[in-house]
């Protein structure tokens, strides 16, 4: 968007308390989410050192933690939905979170079961095994719950302060041209490229809450720019032997990577997706120019702007760190548990996923993929979770070249049900488990071509 020359308001001067009420939460929140440093020997984001230091203090407090917010979660959903009492539907946020639809009254319901056969051992080993139902209740579960106290105190210093348009700004008319979507969602991808895939889920969701995405931005970029962290790129590379190729390995990701972000949002099922918002808004898109202003002045002028007009308090504040924080404990906690753990269990005690891979093998043979059908059984195991390709890979796989292979594409198909399938799921952006399965088979396709022909004749791995 452009200003017209007419309706172009006249140059403002700041003075101090505004400039530093813009640049200090600004600061912290940037520093938080956005700044690499090197913590025991890899790269992560100050959030990140946060949330592993109260996981190691609290240590096995956590599970039990878990334990009784899903318990919690899944009694106060069935008073909220079927009771309505008016401690809670006169609340707008323990409404929106405990009063709910009938299939999620039961996924929580699931949740609660699962995590106590899990914590407790009680129950058939396909769910309580540690693969399934234990993997994600001390592995997934337990990290989010610091997660969300932590992403939601620091959330509103990230959003409501001007870093985002400071950002979208700047990236505004290439992300639009590129990708279809505002500038500002470079924050997004930052943050999960730098930390993990649930604080740019949250992200996400809470612009598109607040009014700055139309639900066809919020589809994309959850679908699209909710990248998994260097971190867990690493232990990937790893499980299949080429952690000494990490950076031809990420670069080959990224390439993949971008090739998606351009491509899926201009087909169905994200072209589909409507340009409307979830809430009334004044907000009137990115603007990127306006006369008497260069660029950096602008952008400099957009984040003052609004981090003096968003109403902070300290009340509201807390009340958004309590609202954040209380919607990833409670709706996505049991979410993850039940979704997840079936997730593993269709993935390690049936053939479907095994099945559903078949379909690939002409492809994959017509690229002539070396171990094409041990690489097909694969392709859609990462639907189920992220790691499992690489760990297949690992066992069944001897090609030096499809074992890189399948590690590249298990972190581009982006999209795994264990976790960040389900947290989009149970947000308010308007996807449903067709369109991710759909948007994961597209991306699927578009990996494998891109990523083996990049592989083949750029990178030159041997075939066997």
């Amino acid at each position: 968007m452009d200003y017209n020359a007419n309706s172009a308001p006249e140059r403002e001067k700041f003075n101090s308390g505004q400039i530093l009420r813009c640049i200090l939460p600004s600061l912290v929140g940037g520093f938080a989410f956005l700044c690499p440093v090197m913590y025991d020997g890899n790269l992560v984001i100050p959030i990140t050192i946060a949330i592993k230091t109260v996981n190691a203090f609290i240590g096995g407090g956590l599970v039990y933690s878990a334990f009784a917010i899903i318990v919690l979660s899944g009694v106060f959903t069935l008073i909220g939905t079927y009771l309505k009492p008016g401690f809670i539907v006169n609340n707008p946020v323990l409404n929106n979170i405990f009063n709910t639809k009938w299939y999620w009254v039961i996924l929580r319901v699931i949740g609660v079961v699962f995590c106590g056969m899990a914590l407790f051992g009680v129950g058939p080993e396909f769910i309580i095994s540690p693969d399934t139902g234990s993997f994600v209740l001390y592995e997934l579960i337990s990290g989010i719950l610091t997660i969300g106290v932590i992403a939601g105190a620091m959330m509103p210093l990230l959003v409501e302060f001007g870093l985002m348009e400071f950002v979208g700004t700047f990236f505004g008319r290439f992300f639009k041209k590129l990708f279809r979507i505002p500038g500002r969602a470079a924050v997004d991808c930052v943050a999960s490229w730098l930390g993990d895939t649930s604080v740019a889920v949250l992200l996400t969701n809470q612009q598109y809450e607040s009014g700055y995405y139309n639900a066809r931005e919020a589809c994309t970029i959850a679908t699209t720019f909710s990248a998994v962290s260097i971190t867990f790129a690493l232990v990937v590379i790893e499980q299949v032997g080429f952690l000494d190729m990490f950076f031809p390995f990420y670069g080959t990701v990224c390439l993949v990577g971008v090739a998606c972000a351009i491509i899926l949002p201009r087909i169905p099922p994200l072209s589909r997706k409507k340009d409307e918002y979830f809430v009334a808004s004044t907000y009137e898109g990115e603007v990127y120019t306006a006369p008497g202003y260069n660029l950096p002045q602008w952008a400099f002028h957009q984040a003052v702007v609004k981090a003096n007009n968003n109403g902070y308090t300290l009340k509201k504040y807390c009340k958004d760190w309590a609202a954040n924080s209380l919607t990833m404990l409670c709706v996505l906690s049991p979410i993850i548990m039940a979704v997840g753990t079936t997730a593993l269990i269709v993935a390690y005690y049936t053939p479907i996923l095994e099945w559903l891979g078949l379909p690939f093998m002409p492809l994959l043979q017509l690229l002539q993929i070396p171990e094409a059908k041990a690489a097909s059984t694969t392709m859609v195991a990462g639907f189920a979770d992220m790691f499992i390709p690489s760990v297949i890979a690992s066992g069944t796989i001897s090609s030096p070249f499809t074992r890189f292979l399948v590690a590249v594409i298990s972190i581009t198909q982006l999209i795994f049900i264990s976790e960040n399938g389900s947290m989009i799921l149970s947000t308010k952006i308007p996807v449903n488990l067709t369109d991710l399965f759909v948007i994961f088979l597209e991306r699927t396709i578009v990996s494998v071509v891109i990523a083996s022909i990049f592989i083949r004749f750029v990178l030159q791995i041997p075939l066997v």
